[in-house]
């Protein structure tokens, strides 16, 4: 569990980072940027979860 929060974490803070840089690229201003992160983010956020569902998964299905 604690390999999928810092997954989620390090995916939700470089998909903030991701809309921050393109907005200032294209010069989209505050509410552009804002925007940008708050898409990238929801998306990593789709993706976290469908890694711990994946990972939880996993360990439930593993034969030792």
């Amino acid at each position: 569990m604690s390999a999928s929060i810092l997954v989620a974490c390090q995916a939700v803070t470089v998909a903030i980072a991701a809309g921050w840089a393109l907005g200032g690229l294209f010069h989209l201003g505050d509410v552009g940027e804002y925007g940008l992160m708050g898409l990238f983010g929801l998306l990593a956020l789709y993706v976290s979860a469908l890694y711990v569902r994946k990972a939880i998964q996993a360990e439930t299905n593993a034969h030792y």
